[in-house]
């Protein structure tokens, strides 16, 4: 350190306060500070981007494929081959989200004059897929819609996962498997993938003629159709089973990801287990809110009955209905009070808040909160259902 003298050294703070303040006066007035480092997060991460459809096509009899583009002044932001898109839905004046997995490869969103991305949807049945058949039967070309992206951990990683890739596949759980399978024809996804489809018929196989043209042109990509309701069928019958994931495993070390219907989850979860697969190896997909949550291990509620719901947002107090056949995040959309929700299954954490009072059941599936969350009462609104009258508070967004 050097010493200068003591009257220098202690005046040494007017001096620059001094020189600081003849910078000020000679300086620009307007803010141009720029922190690229943020600049890069918000291209990378947007908090919104405003999408119009481009192109609706059928896929199969109840399946469609939308094609989105950026509006201008919006810019698509990268993502990875398995991750999913959460769109904004005004349905009936009721404002709600819904995740749908991204089924474009991620190249396509890159390259290209007009840079897309694409969801493919499936027509709910009757009572089941509220928005997903609303978006079926209302969505066409020139709409627009708000939407964030990308989520979700649902795709390869080579530093975890094995060269070779089985998915297993049922319904609408095909989508992610269409944008891996094109991302490794296009030569930026470096793993071989085979994909076990079982769908009840041959009448009603998602995205059948996209894959098989993949298949034909890439080696490293086979796609197997497995029917359960077609005796004659002459390729493989049944469901997809331990001695079905055997056989196409060929002895290998695979890593195992699974989309498809809860029920799917439960039986592929105990193939898997039979084969004595590591669970290191296993990667399930977030499914959704459980459709009837009676039957939920370990609930115990009464579904018939609706509870009073306060929500506190600084100041402001509100009391509304939630009914117990319901998450708290539906009932928040019903009365128009916003709650940022993205994955809808328990996993993200975008929909958490506090509880402070009342009894509520988080299902064991559903529960995506870190220990402390759960230690100190806070629940992610999505996969909370109310056991009693609840007060929760909400971060003002």
């Amino acid at each position: 350190m050097k010493v200068n003298g003591f009257l220098k050294d202690v005046t040494g703070a007017a001096r620059v306060t001094k020189a600081r303040r003849q910078l000020i006066a000679h300086g620009d007035p307007n803010n141009i500070y720029r922190d690229h480092i943020r600049d890069l997060a918000k291209e990378l991460h947007p908090e919104k981007t405003l999408v119009k459809v481009t192109k609706v096509e059928d896929v199969s009899p109840t399946a469609r494929k939308f094609t989105f583009e950026a509006c201008e002044g919006y810019k698509l932001p990268p993502f990875q081959a398995g991750q999913y898109c959460s769109l904004e839905l005004d349905i009936d004046g009721t404002v709600t989200t819904r995740p749908y997995s991204i089924s474009s490869a991620p190249y396509q969103a890159r390259e290209g004059e007009h840079p897309f991305f694409e969801l493919t949807i499936r027509n709910g049945r009757p009572g089941v897929g509220f928005a997903s058949s609303w978006l079926y039967a209302n969505v066409k070309a020139g709409d627009t819609f708000t939407a964030h992206l990308p989520f979700g951990e649902f795709h390869y990683e080579p530093l975890r996962d094995a060269k070779k890739v089985v998915a297993l596949a049922g319904g609408s759980g095909i989508t992610p498997f269409y944008s891996m399978a094109q991302e490794i024809a296009h030569g930026t996804l470096d793993c071989d993938l085979t994909i076990l489809y079982g769908s009840q018929n041959t009448k009603d196989i998602i995205l059948e003629k996209q894959l098989s043209e993949v298949e034909k042109n890439c080696p490293r990509v086979r796609f197997v159709n497995v029917i359960s309701n077609e005796p004659d069928y002459s390729g493989e019958k049944g469901f997809i089973n331990a001695d079905l994931i055997q056989k196409y495993s060929q002895g290998q070390d695979c890593t195992y990801f699974v989309c498809g219907p809860l029920p799917m989850y439960h039986f592929v979860a105990g193939e898997l287990e039979k084969l004595q697969v590591p669970k290191r190896r296993i990667r399930f997909e977030v499914f959704g809110a459980p459709r009837d949550i009676t039957k939920a291990e370990g609930y115990t509620g009464d579904v018939t009955k609706t509870y009073k719901l306060t929500v506190v947002r600084g100041i402001q107090e509100d009391v509304i209905d939630a009914k117990a056949s319901e998450p708290v995040a539906v009932a928040l959309e019903r009365a128009g009070i916003k709650n940022r929700t993205r994955c809808r299954s328990g996993a993200c954490g975008y929909c958490r808040c506090q509880l402070l009072e009342g009894d509520v059941f988080v299902p064991v599936e559903g529960d995506g909160r870190r220990y402390a969350d759960k230690k100190f009462g806070y629940v992610h609104a999505c996969s909370t259902w109310p056991l009693s009258d609840l007060k929760i508070k909400l971060p003002i967004v």
